[in-house]
């Protein structure tokens, strides 16, 4: 399906579904973008591929014209069978697809280069369609200089370090984010050295082990603040933070908002004491 829209403001709430959907928006600068918990402001091009059941919206701009472009163009999973994915030709699209559950926003040169054929696809019908369809993803899946939106966390990935140690690490920080865990406790499931296991795991990852803990029990807690009515401390305490001054410092610190007001993101006016 493709809808292409001139409009002048966003009035869809955040929502999920099934397809995957490909979104392209011009002149809307300033608009905010909610994809899983991850919340931007935009800028005068975007284009954005939404996985499959990953809540996302555009809100927050309106104009006195109908000056905005949208395109939005959704397809269901099941259009690329497993089995068909698995074939080398199509390696770098089921990438794409995969890496697609966390939304992935494409640079301002890709959007250029490919903005022609997203208005022309409109205009296609049939097997035609579906052949160009596959022709666009497969160019958007070897453009460079893309980004990852939604936490790898909130999605609940299970991310590859190739380092059995890590992934050991990571799993138990995973099944246990809700409790107490130390650098001692990780080190001793890994058989390292406290000092060695520090330096290991920012090595592979890049973040100290402090951080990769947060991280995920961040994706928790932006679960918890979109999915209960569990109060602010209640989140912050059954993610294994015990200090709600450092929870509300550190989730302000990655998503540039405080918890309250990245649930009344989601819940527009309504808000929880």
């Amino acid at each position: 399906m493709v809808f292409d829209r001139r409009k002048s403001n966003f009035d869809f709430p955040i929502h999920f579904h099934e397809e995957f959907e490909l979104n392209f928006i011009e002149n809307a600068k300033g608009a905010k973008r909610i994809i899983g918990d991850h919340i931007e402001v935009i800028d005068d091009l975007e284009l954005v591929l939404v996985g499959s059941n990953v809540p996302h919206s555009w809100m927050g701009y309106e104009s006195q014209k109908k000056d905005i472009h949208e395109i939005t163009i959704q397809f269901h999973k099941d259009l690329f069978d497993e089995k068909f994915l698995q074939r080398n030709q199509l390696s770098f699209i089921r990438s794409l697809f995969e890496r697609s559950g966390r939304g992935i926003l494409f640079s301002a040169e890709t959007i250029l280069k490919i903005r022609p054929r997203l208005m022309a696809l409109g205009q296609k019908s049939g097997f035609d369609s579906v052949l160009e369809l596959i022709s666009i993803l497969h160019y958007l899946s070897i453009s460079e200089n893309t980004r990852l939106l939604t936490s790898s966390s909130f999605v609940n990935e299970n991310v590859n370090f190739n380092s059995r140690r890590i992934e050991r690490a990571f799993e138990y920080m995973r099944a246990n984010y809700d409790k107490d865990i130390s650098l001692a406790d990780i080190a001793k499931i890994v058989n390292m050295a406290e000092v060695s296991f520090s330096r290991f795991i920012k090595k592979r990852t890049g973040k100290t082990f402090i951080d990769s803990l947060n991280d995920i029990r961040l994706g928790h807690a932006t679960r918890f603040l979109i999915d209960t009515t569990y109060t602010i401390a209640e989140v912050s305490f059954k993610c294994g933070f015990n200090n709600l001054s450092y929870f509300n410092r550190i989730f302000k610190k990655k998503h540039s908002c405080t918890p309250k007001e990245f649930r009344e993101n989601y819940a527009g006016t309504k808000t929880y004491v």
